[in-house]
């Protein structure tokens, strides 16, 4: 059930403990995908696993608005690009989380489409857990698809899911500018450090990896591969038991 859409009753009729609440990022991704990106393929991925977990179960599932701004302050020297401090997402998941819970749903993935955004995340997901009344887990879809090589950023991977879910939304005719102006890798590594923290120290375009490399065939499997693991995930979380161990 997608809350955006439902009314008051609907929510009210629905018998469920799970919930998904996206979580993405707007921020630059190249000249060719929209700012928005990070928010179209969590939102998709929710929407997919609800509907897919909804066919193969008696239960439904509550699908929450996406949280569209994310940590994303390596990107600021894109136009467009939005951000919030880690704190000041970790506490807005946490009420909004929280909100979820007391209308019941308190079995909660968060389904997340920002690389930027995953240690918040899992970090606000143990406070919730331990202090707060629900249960909260983050799902990152691009490290659940089993097809996946490298991510990238605005690559191949997230430009493939764009293909497979909104095309219209790829500039097609701007796939070259942001080849010519990619980076191969995320960042400046010497061994094991990473010198740089803006991306705009090493990728001129704002793509990491070729866009041209991912077609929309790719993108549904992308898309059925994060399906499948978000649906896996959904039953152990159904089944089970999030009472806190007592303290010795």
């Amino acid at each position: 059930m997608q809350l955006t859409e439902a009314t008051w009753t609907d929510a009210d009729a629905a018998e469920t403990e799970l919930a998904l609440l996206p979580v993405g990022s707007t921020e630059q991704h190249g000249p060719h995908a929209p700012l928005g990106t990070d928010r179209l393929t969590a939102r998709a991925v929710a929407a997919a696993g609800a509907e897919r977990y909804e066919e193969t179960h008696d239960s439904e599932v509550i699908v929450a608005p996406t949280i569209p701004v994310g940590i994303a302050e390596e990107h600021r020297q894109f136009a467009g690009t939005l951000w919030v401090a880690p704190d000041t997402l970790r506490e807005y998941v946490r009420e909004v989380v929280a909100s979820l819970a007391a209308h019941g749903w308190h079995r909660i993935v968060l389904v997340n489409g920002h690389g930027g955004n995953v240690d918040a995340l899992r970090e606000v997901c143990g406070e919730i857990t331990r202090h707060d009344a629900a249960y909260a887990v983050p799902f990152t879809w691009f490290e659940a698809a089993a097809s996946l090589s490298e991510m990238g950023h605005g690559g191949p991977i997230e430009t493939a899911l764009l293909r497979a879910i909104h095309p219209e939304l790829v500039r097609e005719d701007r796939i070259e500018e942001a080849r010519d102006g990619a980076s191969e890798t995320w960042g400046e590594w010497i061994g094991s450090t990473n010198l740089a923290f803006d991306a705009a120290e090493f990728t001129d375009s704002g793509a990491v990896g070729d866009p041209g490399d991912g077609s929309a065939e790719r993108g549904e499997e992308l898309l059925n591969d994060a399906t499948t693991a978000l649906v896996k995930l959904l039953d152990a979380i159904e089944e089970r038991d999030v009472s806190r161990p007592a303290r010795q």
